[in-house]
């Protein structure tokens, strides 16, 4: 169960009752699983080795007591050292410690500590004192419990700081998103309204065009039907010059045939023709009755001037 530490020496052989000495056993590292098997060796002593530092492992020897690890060369404790609560002897004298971890303030049973010989923070140092006697290393632990509550405190109050910085931050940018996500639909709902606006002006402009086309064709049929009524006018008119000349025409033709006749019945030597003579008596007849019209004439006008 115990495994040998050393050519020809186990742990067996280093325990007496609830002490393990494992001092000057020339030691790089402690063998943690092997210490574990002994919860009853509340007594450790790993004085006088080579220790450098102390794996996170050796902070589950939460059996622990009383712990000697001085005149080592260990540089730090681990970040987990306070999981030792039942420690209440710590000797850390003649090492290379310059601070402790905060956690160190967990160790709430600790009533004796001795840190002499460690090239310590000055504050730390100061707050630790000289450790030369059972008083000094008493007020030694408590003092520096007291010093490492405080700075955890501290860090506590710098770690609610920024978790609240976090979080106000994360609200921000939560808002900030939301603000963002709100612009966003109301420009889609604005290109949305743009674009309806927009194929709705196309849609009356179509509509406005096709009722310009209409009446533009409407104006053209109707100007057709004006336009076409004064030429069928002119041609009735013209037809009608056209009778009325054919009239005319007709009717010089049927003066001089009977002036012609006239003029041949009178003058000629067929004047005595029975043709003739009638000729002849509508003729004086017709200018009987001009001269009859002339002379009526002549009277109106003398007696509208009297």
């Amino acid at each position: 169960m115990a495994k040998a530490v050393e050519k020809g020496v186990n742990l067996k052989d280093k325990l007496d009752g609830n002490e393990l000495d494992l001092s000057l056993c020339d030691l790089n590292e402690i063998p943690v699983k092997e210490l574990a098997a002994f919860p009853k060796a509340t007594v450790l002593d790993l004085s006088c080795n080579k220790l450098i530092a102390l794996s996170s492992e050796f902070c589950s020897l939460t059996h622990l007591v009383k712990l000697d690890l001085s005149k080592n060369q260990l540089q730090q404790l681990p970040p987990e050292f306070g999981r030792l609560v039942n420690l209440q002897h710590l000797d850390l004298l003649n090492n290379r410690l310059v601070v402790l971890p905060v956690s160190f303030c967990q160790l709430r049973n600790l009533k004796w500590l001795d840190l002499k010989d460690n090239p310590l923070d000055p504050v730390l140092a100061k707050i630790a004192g000289d450790c030369l006697d059972e008083k000094q290393c008493k007020q030694c632990a408590a003092g520096v419990l007291q010093y490492l509550k405080a700075i955890q405190s501290d860090q506590d109050r710098e770690r609610q700081r920024q978790l609240q910085a976090e979080r106000e931050l994360k609200k921000k940018l939560e808002l900030q998103q939301r603000t963002r996500e709100a612009q966003e639909r109301e420009l889609r709902r604005r290109e949305k309204a743009e674009e309806k606006e927009r194929r709705r002006r196309e849609y009356d402009a179509l509509r406005a065009a096709q009722q310009e086309l209409e009446e533009k064709m409407k104006k053209r049929n109707k100007d057709n039907h004006k336009s076409s009524v004064p030429v069928q006018q002119s041609q009735q008119m013209h037809y009608g010059f056209s009778c009325l000349g054919i009239l005319v025409r007709l009717l010089l033709c049927f003066l001089l045939c009977g002036f012609t006749s006239v003029v041949v019945c009178r003058v000629t030597a067929l004047q005595h023709q029975p043709v003739c003579e009638e000729i002849n008596a509508l003729y004086e007849d017709v200018l009987t009755m001009v001269q009859s019209h002339t002379i009526v004439q002549r009277v109106l006008q003398q007696t509208s001037q009297q």
